[in-house]
């Protein structure tokens, strides 16, 4: 299955439904009273805006000798060093990342490339298993001694010849601690800024991730989520982020929530580095994924026309991102797809059932991964470690999660195996049977709404029901930039039917190519109540 799957993913690749490349867009200087530009240092020199180029663009240059990925690398590994200090989203650099890029170099001289990621710089976020360089999950408790071994995912990454460049912050336990979180805020990390406006929030587990991604930190970027850890953070910083179907990205070596619901998977600035991550992570066919240089303008905006899009609108997350959704309804019907309104069925169950099931889930599930490193041995020693340790309450003091699923019945228990069937059912239902209604090829919501002020004592104003269909069910979704509210960005949410990843990227191309919503981030400090709530 999974290799039909990515099979017609790099179909869709070499075809070239994919959009290849954004030179249309470039970075806006910082407007006067504004953020300060980042400094161009040796980015300057490689002859590419990395705010822009995609990873076919690179792999072009680095085959006829005018970039190397250690050019590349340290182009990165310049604005880790003097723009992350702005937002605080990369914990640790891999003091490797020069050889790995080297070793890469080589083999490009060789002729001998591993495939479309050779070379290519990625930053992984801290939940997920990286040998010889800690993997804490945002808490101190596993800040002691890094994994013995990669996860499954990050051996995918290094056999495509991936630069394995650094770890980006978290929320703390992917935001699996407190009923009253900061998004972005980890002991080990502290507070991941939005780059957009400061003092916003980035949303979500995967934000520092996102963050990084949108002051480009990397070329690519990995996330994780249960219920919007990757598409909120993608949609709320401008970028774009894949949760893949349940399966197709291996969860080996991931700190956990659920694993009926978890998933990694990639983000970057463009669905085209989205797509060829996305073959990498998968483990099939990524030495042979390509995608063409350029795609003629014509056929690119006729990758809409015909296609049905259900719109979910979503009013409580306010008029401007209403506004926001009216506008992409227009221009992809102006692009010749056809949109009709929808709302799927059955949220208000899921929202009652998803929670008591994670909980239950989350202590069989965090007991398993703890065996397997050095510190708490298991929910009931987290639960102590964050308890004595005051560097973990200083944004807020709350575990209030981590007892709940303490207390929670067991997997075994047949009241809780009657909810998580109930859910998979209802989940399933409630896109299958709105797909099937009006014969859509995918549901679009908003992604999220503007990014809140980042408060420890209040905690986030998060709650984002677009993403919980798809994570529920163990669908794909997908998040592109639509617009904004003020300086603040707002996704669409793409949501297809079971293991539709490749037909769901290709549609969010040409979404992607039609909205053309990006904006480069200007670092403000602030702004005023009309940028958001």
């Amino acid at each position: 299955m999974v290799k039909r799957r990515m099979a017609a993913l790099l179909a869709v690749l070499v075809t070239g439904s994919l959009v290849a490349g954004r030179p249309e867009l470039r970075a806006e200087a910082a407007e006067p009273g504004g953020g300060a530009a980042p400094p161009a240092g040796p980015a300057a020199a490689l002859g590419v805006d990395l705010d822009t180029v995609t990873i076919p663009e690179l792999q072009d240059r680095m085959a006829d000798g005018s970039l190397t990925s250690s050019a590349l690398t340290r182009a990165y590994l310049h604005r880790i060093k003097t723009v992350d200090p702005k937002i605080n989203s990369v914990l640790r650099t891999d003091p490797t990342a020069l050889r790995q890029a080297a070793a890469s170099d080589a083999r490009h001289r060789r002729g001998d490339t591993l495939g479309p990621l050779d070379g290519i710089p990625v930053l992984v976020k801290d939940n997920v298993n990286t040998r010889g360089l800690l993997s804490t999950a945002g808490s101190l408790a596993l800040a002691g001694s890094p994994p013995a071994e990669d996860a499954t995912l990050v051996t995918r990454l290094r056999e495509a010849g991936a630069v394995i460049l650094g770890k980006t912050n978290l929320s703390e336990w992917a935001n699996f601690r407190s009923t009253k979180p900061t998004s972005g805020w980890s002991a080990v990390g502290g507070q991941t800024r939005n780059p957009y406006v400061l003092d916003r929030n980035p949303c979500g587990s995967s934000s520092g991730s996102a963050a990084a991604l949108a002051a480009s930190l990397s070329q690519v970027a990995i996330g994780t989520e249960t219920d919007g850890s990757i598409v909120c953070p993608a949609g709320m910083n401008g970028v774009a982020g894949l949760k893949p179907s349940l399966g197709v990205v291996s969860g080996d070596g991931v700190v956990p929530i659920s694993a009926e619901q978890d998933t990694a998977g990639p983000m970057a600035r463009n669905v085209t580095d989205v797509a060829l991550t996305l073959a990498a992570l998968s483990g099939d066919g990524a030495r042979h994924a390509t995608a063409p240089a350029g795609v003629d303008g014509a056929a690119r905006a006729g990758g809409l026309r015909g296609k049905r899009i259900g719109l979910w609108r979503l009013p409580e997350l306010g008029p401007g991102v209403d506004a926001v959704m009216t506008r992409t309804a227009a221009k992809l019907r102006a692009a010749g797809a056809q949109v009709v309104e929808v709302t799927p069925s059955y949220q208000k169950r899921l929202a009652e059932l998803e929670f008591p099931a994670l909980l239950s889930e989350f202590h069989r599930d965090i007991d398993a991964y703890l065996a397997t490193r050095k510190g708490p041995r298991d929910l009931a020693g987290l639960i102590e470690f964050t308890r004595s340790h005051p560097a973990e309450q200083t944004c807020f003091p709350g575990q209030e999660l981590f007892e709940q699923a303490l207390a929670a019945p067991p997997t075994t228990d047949p009241k809780y195996r009657a909810m998580r069937a109930e859910l998979k059912d209802l989940s399933r239902r409630s896109i299958d049977e709105t797909l099937a209604a009006h014969r859509l090829d995918a549901i679009a919501a908003p992604t999220n709404p503007p990014a809140w002020t980042t408060d420890c004592a209040r905690g986030d104003n998060d709650v984002i029901p677009s993403s919980t269909p798809a994570a529920v069910a163990g669908y794909p979704s997908l998040s592109v930039p639509a617009g904004s509210v003020g300086e603040l960005p707002v996704g669409v949410l793409l949501t297809a039917g079971n293991h539709q990843d490749a037909a769901l990227l290709s549609l969010g191309a040409a979404v992607e190519h039609r909205l053309d919503a990006w904006k480069a981030p200007r670092y403000l400090p602030t702004v005023g109540d009309g940028g958001g709530r």
